[in-house]
């Protein structure tokens, strides 16, 4: 008989840790939830919250709707990958499912995501997202282009990707502890990024499993990430700023072989040339010094332990180059979006802080 996850005996093992880190929006959280807890099929589960010091109302919330939720209150404002490293701490679960407040599973993604760990082994997995309000598919998974940009996949006949969004990401507990779960020093976006760059880089595979799903509110938290009412593509000063920086600090860190060098060398300059062209097309010389240039400082701020670290992160390479590679599409994200939507749009952005490199 089906049951529902969120009814678990007090003396019963979840096979699955959900973790759901949050700010703010509790009519988020509520459909978030719920999704886990109308799951069908017999996967045993947990749910923890990590609440990014929000507001008041949504520990309350929590507590009176969702007793039998496991609730982390940070007295401080922690970002994307603490809040997420904190909640596997506290995990039982064998594996985990890292989950967006902003999102919510069609009823059998757990069962669908415990089948692909029974088929396919300790491998880093995700579902079909589709567009909440539309309905319509958005990626089966991501490809990476040269400058370490995602390219959404929605061939179905392609399983193995390069990475997938933190949106809905299912790997088990060892192979988070092994990896060293999100690197804490990024705060957040592109921890999804990293992860599964690293995954690919120890020999084991991103896969996107072909059956249910999930629906996503894309670019929520930070603002951007789809086209506004234009049909611009829109985003923040911050999250750009964010984007950059991370994406230049995986190139560096899990680019395998002395390819790193021309690649980063490239990427910095493309950088370069893009932010100057931008902000001088929008006559707004902040945004340059807000994203591109702040992003490569940030880069030249840590270059001597992101170089530490990139000596660990090889250290666990269990693949050839060619092998990495082989997700990669070398076709710029980037130049494809331009041709699409124009000139993207950057606004300054929601209030929402994060511990910057």
């Amino acid at each position: 008989m089906d049951q529902q996850i969120g009814r678990l005996e007090p003396s019963g093992r979840p096979q699955v840790s959900v973790c759901i880190a949050h700010y703010r929006g509790i009519d988020l959280l509520a459909d978030c939830i719920d999704s886990v807890l109308n799951q069908t099929g017999n996967v045993r589960a947990e749910i923890i919250v990590h609440d990014d010091a929000s507001d008041p109302e949504s520990l309350q919330f929590l507590a009176t709707r969702y007793p039998q939720v496991k609730v982390i209150a940070s007295d401080s404002n922690v970002g994307f990958c603490i809040a997420n490293n904190r909640m596997v701490e506290e995990a039982k679960g064998q594996f985990l499912l890292i989950l967006n407040n902003d999102a919510a599973l069609l009823p059998d993604a757990l069962d669908t995501l415990m089948q692909g760990q029974r088929d396919h082994g300790d491998n880093v997995f995700t579902l079909p997202q589709f567009d909440w309000a539309s309905g319509e598919l958005v990626d089966r998974g991501c490809s990476i282009d040269p400058f370490y940009n995602p390219i959404p996949n929605r061939d179905e006949r392609i399983s193995e990707v390069a990475m997938t969004i933190g949106a809905c990401l299912w790997i088990s507990g060892s192979h988070w502890r092994d990896m060293g779960g999100f690197p804490e020093w990024m705060g957040s976006i592109g921890e999804d990024l990293y992860l599964c760059c690293r995954t690919r880089l120890a020999g084991l595979k991103v896969i996107a499993l072909g059956g249910s799903g999930y629906r996503h509110r894309q670019g929520h938290s930070f603002g951007g990430n789809r086209p506004d009412h234009n049909g611009r593509l829109a985003s923040t000063i911050e999250r750009r700023f964010m984007s950059e920086r991370n994406k230049l600090s995986v190139l560096l860190t899990c680019t395998p072989t002395i390819l790193v060098w021309p690649s980063l060398l490239i990427s910095i300059l493309t950088l370069l040339m893009e932010g100057l062209l931008l902000s001088t097309l929008k006559r707004r010389p902040e945004v340059f010094a807000d994203i591109y240039f702040a992003a490569i400082r940030a880069l030249g701020q840590k270059f001597r332990f992101l170089l530490a670290h990139r000596q660990q992160v090889q250290s666990t390479r269990r693949t050839s180059a060619l092998e990495y590679f082989s997700a990669f599409s070398w076709k710029p994200r980037k130049l494809a979006m331009l041709l699409k939507y124009g000139i993207p749009s950057v606004s300054s952005g929601p209030d929402r802080r994060e511990n910057k490199l």
